[in-house]
């Protein structure tokens, strides 16, 4: 029994050191950022890194993701005789909930992982021990351009997914299950309100700010060796995942 409480005392305090650490290294990259966010063409560079080089997948994503929303939700409400509301269920789905999130995991599998072993491999190389010896801020050149353009990257990537999307269900819906088009635009003109594109928007600066903090995170404090490196990278794509999941459900149910 005392073996027991021993090491849950242990993994408490394990915890609750880590989530403190955590802290501290955001406030730090927050106060660097309002401080000097460095030159221009550095927060260029991940913004390209982040955003334009996900477009691909994120375009693949979004594409497949409206077609299926489009065949699953036309076949809902066939039984409901709603079929012309297929474009609102698409459109919401998407723009409150679905974009968002998918936009943050992929970016996440894609980008997030590349920011770990970047910042890791410079761990464990020394090169971050370098910059401190010349007198330079580290955060300036490793973390707050990535956190400045994952913040700016996402809310683009979540548009593109969004609109993607809607034509992957118009696609299906209308092209090739023969929904009425100007129904499936109406009804999303008409249920579509301001309301649901800035809680999408929230929902992705906030999923940026937490892709950034934690892979960053994970990389400046990785362990000695490749297998530190990795480690790190694994730790960091499923904690991001995790809190986009978390912090969407929180979101969502303020912003309702």
């Amino acid at each position: 029994m005392r073996n027991t409480i021993e090491k849950l005392g242990a993994v408490t305090l394990f915890v609750v050191r880590e989530m403190g650490r955590m802290l501290i290294f955001i406030l730090y990259a927050l106060y660097i950022i309002v401080r000097d966010p460095g030159k221009p063409i550095h927060i260029f560079k991940q913004i390209h890194f982040i955003g334009a080089k996900s477009l691909f997948v994120i375009v693949l994503t979004a594409a497949f993701t409206g077609m299926v929303l489009g065949l699953q939700g036309y076949y809902t409400l066939a039984k409901f005789g709603s079929e012309g509301l297929l474009g609102s269920a698409v459109a919401l789905s998407l723009i409150r909930e679905l974009g968002p999130v998918l936009s943050a995991l992929m970016v996440t599998g894609r980008a997030g992982s590349a920011i770990t072993a970047e910042i890791g491999i410079k761990k464990i190389t020394e090169q971050i021990d370098a910059l401190k010896t010349m007198a330079l801020e580290p955060f300036k050149y490793l973390v707050s351009p990535k956190v400045l353009g994952a913040l700016v990257a996402l809310p683009l990537l979540c548009a593109i997914f969004d609109v993607v999307g809607i034509y992957g269900g118009y696609l299906v819906g209308v092209k090739l299950l023969g929904v009425n088009e100007g129904a499936y635009f109406y009804e999303m003109e008409k249920s579509v309100v301001g309301k649901d594109v800035w809680s999408g928007f929230v929902k992705s600066v906030s999923f940026g700010a937490i892709i950034s903090w934690v892979c960053c995170y994970k990389g400046y404090y990785a362990g000695h060796g490749a297998e530190g490196v990795s480690r790190a990278t694994t730790e960091a794509v499923v904690m991001s995942s995790v809190l986009v999941l978390v912090w969407d459900y929180f979101l969502t149910s303020v912003m309702l």
